[in-house]
């Protein structure tokens, strides 16, 4: 099974993440942008801000995506994948940029991933008052700085992708306890 786990930065991708390793341990963890060598590579271009074309960084993003699936989740199918974002998180951020239409996110995404997605996709959401307590707490990066209007319309954006893309998905609220939250998704693997 194949399975993302979604939402904005602080949302807990990380902790649930290390949770669902420790409860299938020989499951194949992976990530979204940059689990490959070219996918590293093309992260750091990426987070580099030296392309100046939005549609640059979305190509960019497609390359990357078609590597991790060709050498990471295609390889694994008869495993349980878990992965940190996955090709909603690219369709979310291109829906937010609004230079490219849907219809072309949607085709180039297929062709970059040959039709293959999450069979679950996991959406930790949390609140406007959550996000920027958590926001409050720590050093932030440049996604993080765009403030929490921005990383809010993101996490609507991953929303409209999973519909867009046809997905299964999951909302758990974010602001329960890492163990209930663990539970919620254990139960929905299950």
């Amino acid at each position: 099974m194949y399975i993302a786990i979604e939402g904005i930065d602080t949302a807990g991708k990380s902790t649930q993440i290390q949770k669902l390793k420790e409860n299938f341990p020989d499951a194949i963890i992976t990530k979204e942008p940059g689990a490959t060598a070219i996918g590293k590579e093309i992260r750091e271009i990426v987070l580099s801000a030296k392309a100046q074309s939005k549609k640059a960084e979305f190509l960019l993003f497609l390359a990357d995506r078609a590597e991790h699936i060709k050498e990471v989740v295609e390889p694994n199918l008869d495993k349980m994948i878990i992965s940190d974002r996955s090709a909603v998180s690219g369709v979310a951020y291109a829906l937010i940029q609004g230079e490219i239409s849907e219809t072309a996110i949607v085709h180039l995404n297929r062709f970059a991933t040959g039709g293959i997605y999450p069979q679950k996709v996991f959406l930790l959401k949390l609140t406007k008052e959550e996000l920027e307590y958590r926001l409050s707490q720590k050093e932030l990066d440049g996604i993080e700085l765009r403030g929490s209007e921005y990383l809010l319309s993101i996490q609507d954006a991953i929303i409209k992708a999973t519909e867009l893309l046809n997905l299964e998905l999951v909302t758990i609220d974010a602001t329960n306890s890492i163990e209930d939250i663990t539970k919620e998704i254990l139960k929905n693997i299950e």
